[in-house]
């Protein structure tokens, strides 16, 4: 039986040495340049890299990897899987938009991995030793590009002694409530995690087969949790063949990653719903003529709320190119669970949550705004289109109940309340944050046995399936009344073109005499500067439709510019620290009420 990956790494070099574990579309494109990498040579990088980490006593040591995408990152993260070292993904610094924040995330990440070593690509290396006036922090850390490393190393590898409590590698949170910290995920979380996602995406030796082993077509980022332990990883755990290409093209022309997916037709292939729209948005006739979207048949869409309108109209747009609605695939995770917690059922469309059960699920429980939680404190305000796509149910061995995190209690199934997750795939707990592990993981519920993992997440259970419903701490509660950010954000994007999707944060700011008022700040497109009044009454009046809801303000600024975490999603407070601070990149200046 497999102890880790670098077990099963091992075994598919043997058995399938040639079979391409690996392919890169360096342009995005797939008539462009493509590198490709077989299991055995895979193996064979990972050991010379692992050799080179060993020879230098680094075992148990933190090791950060700083590469552009691309297979040499695979072959160094399993390179340190290999060495029985502590891997830590991180973000190098790219472009001049990027840098600043890029920087503060490096520093945060090297100081608080302790990290002895960083390897990169030799761009990046090189890169790196510019940058000692700005990261004082690299004068005593050993900086090495692993295309460097001679094929030759792997000769003196030694397996490691891994058990499953060893941890694998540190996946730091991309922050959208909290400063990020440093999960501690362990081999067997990993082995954990990639069996759930296995059986709850139909990944059968026979779905395999049918496939000729093209399971994935994926240009997520490999420094997150969904790039990594979806595409990437599961790859390696079944032996099958990824195609990756940069999210950088992806964004550049989102019709990419379905040309991509037309050409290899892989199995499996997804992302956020801000992908989802991307596409909808550049598709064109032209596009939709080309495309053959029939053999995709797990169209995962999870990392931030899932739309119904998105859904409806990918459904609807693509459907002319094959696209079938029962490939929608919603699903929960978290980088504290591994990743996967539930998932929907393959070959059967998302559940929607009636307009009836979706509003009692709504108002039965309130929590908060501490976050403490408190039932039936007021009535909830909640947009059926914006919070009731089903996320499907808890994978094998993984248990999700929904707590009233102040009672400790579990809630009957409908009301709303903290998700909670209990199983094998919940990691060890915060790296070096003993207090924050066990407010977070070691959470204990009254009549149930066992420590359960506190997601900070609010949803409720219908015949055993999980609907999301936002985050606990960034509940507004407005008059008495609760309303979840995401539902002002949809309605607001929805009122105009120029506002684009998932671009627009909405939170609440204490006003002296008159208690919690809500503000929305959007991004608008740059051809709609002269249409800023307009906008901003349009926002006012969708909200006040929508949610019975006056707000205070609505702040529209330029691309690109609301804070959001590495993996796309609005930081909240962060947005209303720059707007209590007057740092927005304001387009109009919107009038209070």
């Amino acid at each position: 039986m497999a102890r880790s990956l670098v077990d099963l790494l091992t075994l598919h070099a043997s058995r399938q040495p040639d079979r391409t574990a690996y392919r890169y579309l360096v342009t995005g494109d797939c008539d462009g340049e493509i590198q490709d990498i077989s299991y055995a040579r895979l193996a064979e990088r990972s050991r010379a890299i692992a050799a080179w980490l060993q020879e230098r006593g680094l075992a148990g040591s933190r090791v950060m990897l700083l590469y552009p995408p691309g297979i040499e990152f695979i072959c160094g993260y399993l390179g340190c899987l290999s060495a029985g070292v502590v891997a830590v993904p991180g973000l190098p610094p790219h472009g001049r938009s990027q840098n600043h924040r890029a920087l503060l995330r490096m520093k945060r990440l090297i100081a608080d991995a302790d990290a002895q070593v960083i390897l990169g690509g030799r761009e990046v290396i090189a890169a790196l030793a510019t940058m000692t006036e700005h990261l004082p922090e690299l004068a005593g850390i050993t900086c090495v590009a692993t295309e460097d490393i001679p094929d030759e190393a792997a000769g003196s590898w030694r397996e490691p002694d891994l058990t499953a409590d060893s941890v694998a590698f540190l996946q730091y949170t991309s922050g959208s409530t909290s400063a990020p910290r440093g999960v501690m995920v362990t081999h067997g979380n990993l082995l954990d995690n990639e069996r759930v996602i296995t059986e709850r995406m139909g990944h059968t030796p026979d779905v395999i087969e049918e496939y000729d082993h093209e399971l994935f077509v994926s240009w997520l980022p490999v420094y997150h949790d969904m790039g990594l332990i979806g595409p990437v990883l599961n790859a390696a755990y079944l032996g099958v063949t990824a195609t990756l290409f940069s999210p950088l093209h992806f964004l550049q022309r989102p019709e990419r990653w379905l040309t991509a997916i037309s050409r290899y037709r892989p199995h499996t292939s997804g992302g956020p719903n801000f992908a989802y729209e991307l596409c909808l948005k550049h598709t064109t006739p032209e596009l939709l003529d080309t495309l053959d979207l029939s053999r995709w048949k797990v169209a995962f869409n999870g990392a931030e709320p899932v739309r119904a309108a998105t859904l409806r109209r990918f459904t609807e747009t693509f459907g002319s190119a094959g696209f079938r609605r029962e490939a929608l695939y919603p699903c929960y995770g978290l980088a504290e669970a591994t990743l996967i917690v539930t998932g929907s059922s393959v070959h059967a469309p998302p559940t929607l949550a009636t307009t009836t059960t979706a509003t009692a699920a709504a108002t039965t429980t309130a929590t908060s705004a501490d976050g403490t939680g408190a039932r039936a404190i007021a009535p909830g305000a909640r947009s059926v289109d914006a919070a009731a796509v089903g996320s499907g149910r808890p994978g094998p061995g993984i248990t999700v109940v929904i707590a009233d995190p102040e009672r400790q209690e579990e809630l009957p199934e409908g009301e709303v309340g903290e998700i909670w997750v209990s199983g094998a795939s919940v990691a060890k707990g915060y790296w070096r944050n003993a207090l924050a592990t066990r407010q977070t993981f070691r959470a204990g519920l009254v009549g149930r046995e066992g420590r359960f993992l506190r997601t900070g997440d609010l949803g409720f259970l219908r015949d055993g399936e999980l609907f999301v419903t936002g985050r606990l701490k960034d509940l507004m509660v407005i008059e008495g009344r609760n309303h979840y950010p995401q539902d002002l954000e949809l309605s607001a994007e929805m009122s105009h073109w120029a506002l684009r999707p998932g671009c627009t944060a909405a939170f609440s700011v204490d006003i002296e005499g008159e208690g919690e008022q809500p503000v929305v700040v959007a991004e608008t497109a740059p051809e709609a500067v002269g249409e800023s009044e307009k906008i901003i009454d349009l926002i006012r009046g969708a909200i006040s439709e929508a949610h019975g809801l006056p707000v205070r303000e609505v702040v529209l600024v330029h691309p690109g510019t609301i804070p959001k975490t590495s993996s796309g999603k609005i930081q909240r407070r962060a947005s209303r620290a720059a707007y209590l601070d007057g740092t927005l990149s304001l387009v109009g200046g919107p009038e209070a009420s």
